[in-house]
């Protein structure tokens, strides 16, 4: 396994309220500045994949880099076009023709899961065009079969998978009103997946691409992590572009917010039953539903591998779900009611994944301004939030 340096969070959070995501404005220019340095290099122009980070009181900061979004519904599409502005992209396996006809007008593009959505489809977009609808560039998702994420839950490239055309599903005019071809295979993955992805898609479907706008390359690129391969990226996309004549898209969202935030919860009771356990003003499965489902383990601050240091305690989260369970850590001392606990890189698929189960309520949002050293809270949640979701 690759070893990546821990991320940083020097911030003071002892007076902050809790549970709160907290987001450090400058680690996310940090990786905002690669993304655009790779843009510039490259020519690919890179979107801002909403089911990842949606935090849109950073949308001028995020449009000071990037041309646009990327989004799979139309209340991510309308976020898109109301906060962030640039472009606006749509991808999901199926639309509504009442959903179809709202992201018409709010997209530049819109992704057609399969040809016989897009058949259905475009009829109305030539009817609202006629009428003075604007203009938008439609694509056609594919799926080479090719797979490089080892977690079938995240593998949209798996056996029998709902996500894209296969080959053999195209037809000889297929593509009839379609200017881009869009393939998604990746997951946390460095730009070595993408040569050997792109390798299969050029070898099943590059007939498919004269005559065509642009190329879209989805998601999962880690780009912003430490040692992912830039230059071998760069020289992708450029061979690209070169090759074919094309536009190259790619919509990471965890490459945005990778490393720029955390979560604070507190300590609310110690008990015992065979090891130590600590009961957090958080949940595993309300607040950070990736640690159960990928599964995975964040790291905390001052934490390690159960009985690593002194002190290992099981944290466990405030819902009534026998398994909301964080994992098990040690300490240096023993914890304390009260006390804070930082869990790092917990900025990406976390606020946009959030419930409210048993009514626990969500995590407030904070910034983090490395030029003042002041966290602002920005957004607040309450019992209005899960009255709300229900009737």
């Amino acid at each position: 396994m690759a070893f990546y340096p821990p991320m940083k969070f020097d911030f003071d959070v002892s007076n902050v309220e809790t549970p709160v995501f907290i987001v450090n404005k400058g680690a996310l220019e940090e990786n905002l500045a690669i993304l655009k340095d790779v843009q510039e290099r490259s020519g690919a122009k890179i979107l801002l994949a909403l089911k990842g980070f949606a935090m849109w009181s950073f949308a001028p900061t995020i449009m000071k880099y990037l041309p646009g979004v990327t989004s799979s519904s139309t209340a991510e599409a309308r976020l898109g076009a109301e906060e962030f502005g640039g472009e606006v992209h749509a991808c999901a396996p199926a639309y509504s023709e009442a959903d179809f006809r709202e992201l018409l007008t709010l997209c530049d593009h819109i992704v057609f899961n399969s040809v016989n959505q897009a058949k259905r489809l475009l009829p109305i977009y030539e009817e609202v065009k006629a009428n003075g609808g604007r203009t938008v560039s439609f694509g056609l998702r594919v799926n080479h079969g090719h797979r490089e994420t080892e977690v079938e839950l995240y593998d949209p490239a798996a056996p029998k998978s709902r996500l894209g055309a296969p080959r053999d599903q195209i037809p000889a005019d297929g593509l009839e009103g379609l200017e881009g071809l869009h393939f998604h295979t990746l997951c946390e993955l460095d730009s070595d997946s993408l040569e050997r992805s792109l390798d299969v898609f050029e070898r099943d479907f590059a007939d498919l691409i004269p005559g065509l706008k642009w190329l879209n390359f989805g998601g999962g690129h880690h780009i912003t992590r430490p040692g992912y391969d830039i230059e071998r990226l760069v020289r992708i996309v450029k061979r690209v572009k070169e090759k074919y004549g094309v536009e190259v898209y790619l919509e990471p969202g965890e490459a945005i917010a990778i490393r720029t935030g955390v979560l604070v919860t507190e300590v609310m009771d110690i008990m015992h039953n065979a090891m130590d356990i600590a009961i957090l003003d958080t949940s595993a499965t309300a607040h950070m539903p990736d640690v159960l489902e990928m599964p995975y383990r964040p790291d905390i601050i001052g934490g390690d591998e159960p009985n690593a240091k002194a002190h290992t305690y099981r944290l466990g989260g405030l819902s009534c779900l026998a398994g909301d369970v964080v994992g098990d850590y040690s300490f240096d001392s023993p914890l304390e009611i009260g006390q804070k606990l930082v869990f790092l890189d917990m900025g990406h698929y976390t606020m946009v994944k959030t419930t409210t189960f048993n009514g626990v309520r969500l995590p407030s949002i904070a910034i983090a301004d490395p030029e003042t050293g002041k966290i602002e809270v920005v957004r607040r949640f309450g019992y209005e939030d899960y009255k709300n979701r229900l009737s």
